[in-house]
């Protein structure tokens, strides 16, 4: 008997085929994704609003369903009839929501943190372990003690991630991970993504900071994958950023991005 191929790749970090899906008021939001993303890789997921980016965001981890198509994440399907591996789906992947106190709701920083590990049945020094990891990856450990809200907004944003680490994510699902920071805490972001080994799929309006953090873009309009590039070639076609409602900032040239 033929062993398994110890020599096979491992399974992408998400495989997304032929996706379509409409809400209950009968409005087509997708029409048929296909999207694979390899482990290790940082992915911009662009578009104009409505094009689709957030429910199919929510399919990833299981919180819609039943529309037609398949989602897996790392070789697992997302198959929200089997409550275990939905609870190892959400496990691995880990969303960081555009507005931070939508995750953040315990006493102190530390006390959020823990929050899903420990709803997985973790305990004592392993827990502890965990929350140090994960703040010391955003340089976070200092305010382990305080309370969110104490923090400033960029502060929030990182905990927030941390929240997300420390359940040691198969993919860091990022929404808008730029918006409301000030150019010193989206620079610090910046290199705490950047540092971080972990598949990143980004949502994002912000072309640069996609260039600068993700070697490759996807364009979602109108429910299908429109494009699917290299970012900088991509946010050099005008054309085509025109066509999907997606603008440059003023003075920014793509083709200089290091991406």
């Amino acid at each position: 008997m033929t062993g398994p191929d110890r020599g096979a790749p491992p399974a992408p970090s998400l495989e997304v085929k032929g996706l379509a899906y409409a809400y209950p008021d009968g409005t087509q939001a997708l029409y048929g994704v296909d999207l694979t993303v390899a482990r290790g890789e940082r992915v911009a997921l662009l578009g104009p609003n409505g094009a689709g980016k957030t429910t199919l965001v929510l399919h990833l981890n299981g919180i819609l369903h039943g529309g037609l198509g398949e989602v897996r994440v790392g070789g697992l399907a997302v198959d929200p009839g089997d409550r275990k591996s939905l609870r190892e789906i959400r496990r691995r992947v880990g969303i960081v929501f555009q507005d931070p106190d939508d995750q953040l709701f315990m006493p102190t920083v530390r006390e959020d943190v823990a929050f899903g590990p420990a709803n997985l049945g973790l305990r004592g020094a392993e827990l502890d372990r965990r929350v140090r990891d994960a703040l010391s990856r955003v340089g976070m450990l200092d305010a382990a003690d305080r309370p969110p809200q104490h923090l400033s907004f960029g502060q929030r944003r990182r905990v927030a991630v941390a929240t997300v680490l420390a359940m040691e994510p198969e993919i860091l699902v990022l929404d808008e991970p730029s918006s409301n920071l000030d150019p010193a805490s989206r620079r610090e972001l910046a290199e705490i993504l950047l540092s971080l080994d972990v598949t990143v799929l980004m949502v994002t309006h912000d072309l640069p900071y996609a260039a600068e953090l993700c070697p490759r873009s996807v364009i979602l309009s109108g429910g299908v994958v429109a494009a699917d590039r290299p970012t900088r070639d991509l946010l050099m076609d005008a054309e085509l950023l025109a066509a999907h409602r997606l603008e440059l900032p003023f003075g920014f040239d793509p083709s200089a991005a290091v991406r």
